[in-house]
């Protein structure tokens, strides 16, 4: 069983950057894409962006390529998401998951650890 914390959330002005972190505990976090996902009030969790367990492959969501970024550290079983120029569109409560293939995905199905989520808010 794999336990995900999310943690970095917070409110920012348009125009800002914000760092998320997940930290990962309970399993080989090698072995495992990551995603980030996110969730607007009355909207479906959308995939923000995912990266394979050697850290080699992302995929970005189009809304957000050129602003986020996604990393991780397998030694310090962490991943993260950098997001910069945030637009007002970037508010909703964030998602960490893990793949227990370490293959990277896009769909929502093939994550099976889900952290408790972050609020993101920006401010116009």
């Amino acid at each position: 069983q794999v336990q995900l914390v999310e943690s970095g959330g917070g409110l920012v002005q348009a125009g800002g950057s914000l760092g998320l972190s997940c930290a990962a505990s309970g399993g080989t976090f090698r072995n495992y894409a990551m995603a980030w996902f996110r969730q607007a009030p009355g909207k479906e969790r959308d995939l923000v962006a995912a990266i394979s367990g050697s850290g080699a492959a992302t995929y970005y969501a189009d809304s957000v390529k050129g602003r986020f970024t996604i990393s991780r550290d397998n030694a310090k079983n962490t991943v993260y998401l950098q997001m910069n120029s945030l637009k007002p569109e970037d508010t909703a409560v964030y998602y960490c998951a893990a793949d227990r293939a370490a293959t990277l995905a896009t769909r929502i199905g093939a994550y099976d650890y889900w952290g408790q989520g972050t609020q993101v808010t920006v401010s116009s």
